[in-house]
């Protein structure tokens, strides 16, 4: 059998299923191809929307246990795995559930199975051969391995097995300290399990802003995660009832630390070996190799997301989805890099964008800093959750926004608010000159902006 579509897209992760749905607002007719019977890719299913809600459960135990009698509230609650994944679970499913209503309410030709990519833009669906005018590649990514240390989701973790966890560890090791190692080091440490988290480097969260990672990692020690830096791992042994992982600190010398399990969180790589059957060129890193706009080395196949080069980001993924099939459609659609934010969704949170420090300084840019802290931010006080600061980057000519950088409360959403003003190209004035509502946490990005010109009120 022989289908016909204005477009077919391989993969229905952020990058797919949003495609889908754009293209078919803009009367395409549309392929979406995915070979696990739920939509939505990693993301939906084993990625962001899981890891998130038992990280909101487990902030929510851990207020209980430990924040609540700063309000004069006595509790002591109880952690049930078992509902604890059935939240999850419950969470998982709705969240696919309006996917597949999406498709069908925007008539999206949705497509279970897998599907393979010929050398001539076609795609075959087991016996079933899919033509398309264009292919869109979107079949995201999959957790980075240690060489040697393959994952078992028993004793070896992955991020997927650790959201999957019959019980609490009592003790985990994690390794590597970015945005993931983190993430899902609280969950677990919240619950009870003793955390250690190994990174190479000599800092977490590489590529935030150094000043956020020096000021966070105590905030974390102080919520009971252990860190080891500059430590690389040599060897880890399975026993009988647990792992043994061999460590090595910048000084040389080695120590065996043991643990019922090890989650290795070292990033993600991108899944691209039926691409490259077909023919499509990879970078020398192996993501997919394409032009400014997205297009492959095969001319009607084009690829976004995950599987290209760029920070791994579900939100980056949806805008490249969108900008590119405007561009199928006859419009102009559009990248802009510079103001994707990455965000760290612990308790406080980090959130960042564009420019840090350590990168203006490579570039040799003149600029201006703005910080302000959230213990001199009345909401914060209010809530009992003073730590952390927002710090924006300015340029010291025109005063443009160049990037910002949040720990604290809410950071991920308080980031949008800069987001907003360098998407305008606007500048720590226009930030400034804004009228903040009383009391909020917002009203730390308007004082960092009015700290810009060494004009801030509260401090």
């Amino acid at each position: 059998m022989s289908t016909d579509f204005d477009l077919a897209i391989i993969g229905s992760g952020p990058a797919g299923y949003v495609a889908a749905i754009r293209a078919a607002q803009l009367g395409l007719s549309t392929a979406c191809i995915e070979k696990h019977t739920a939509p939505g890719g990693t993301c939906l299913n084993i990625g962001c929307i899981p890891s998130k809600a038992l990280l909101s459960a487990s902030e929510q135990f851990h207020e209980a246990n430990n924040h609540l009698t700063l309000f004069g509230i006595k509790s002591q609650a109880e952690i049930s795995v078992n509902g604890l994944m059935k939240h999850k679970d419950n969470v998982v499913s709705a969240n696919t559930k309006g996917i597949e209503f999406l498709f069908k309410k925007n008539k999206v030709t949705h497509i279970t199975g897998t599907a393979t990519l010929s050398a001539d833009g076609k795609v075959n669906v087991g016996r079933d051969t899919i033509s398309a005018s264009n292919v869109i590649w979107a079949t995201g990514s999959k957790p980075a391995a240690l060489p040697n240390l393959p994952f078992d989701e028993e004793r070896v973790l992955s991020s997927t097995g650790a959201l999957k966890l019959k019980q609490i560890p009592q003790k985990l090791i994690v390794i590597g300290a970015g945005y993931i190692g983190l993430e899902l080091g609280c969950v677990w440490s919240r619950l009870g399990a003793d955390v250690t988290i190994i990174e190479s480097l000599d800092r977490i969260l590489p590529g935030m802003d150094n000043e956020i990672s020096k000021t966070f990692k105590p905030v974390l020690e102080k919520q009971g995660l252990g860190f080891k830096l500059n430590t690389r791992v040599e060897n880890v042994k399975h026993g009988s009832s647990g792992v043994a992982v061999t460590i090595a600190g910048s000084d040389g010398k080695s120590e065996t630390l043991e643990a019922d399990a090890v989650l290795v969180a070292v990033g993600r790589k991108p899944n691209v070996s039926d691409a490259e059957k077909a023919g499509v060129k990879l970078t020398e890193r192996g993501a997919v190799n394409v032009n400014a706009n997205f297009q492959t080395s095969i001319p009607n196949v084009y690829a976004v997301g995950d599987v290209i080069p760029g920070p791994m980001l579900a939100h980056k993924a949806e805008e490249e989805a969108v900008a590119l099939v405007e561009q199928l459609a006859g419009g102009a659609g559009i990248m802009h890099y510079n103001t994707i934010p990455g965000i760290v969704y612990t308790a406080p949170e980090a959130a960042s964008v564009g420019e840090t420090e350590e990168s203006l300084k490579e570039k040799n840019a003149e600029y201006k800093v703005g910080k302000f802290p959230f213990m001199a931010n009345g909401r914060a006080r209010a809530m009992g959750s003073t730590d952390g600061f927002v710090k924006i980057l300015a340029d010291k000519k025109t005063d443009r926004i160049l990037g910002a950088h949040i720990l604290g409360p809410e950071a991920g959403t308080l980031i949008h608010e800069v987001v907003l003003v360098m998407s305008f190209h606007g500048a720590a004035e226009d930030l400034a000159r804004a009228c903040h509502g009383h009391p909020t946490l917002n009203e730390v990005v308007r004082e960092a902006a009015l700290a810009v010109d060494s004009r801030a009120i509260h401090i």
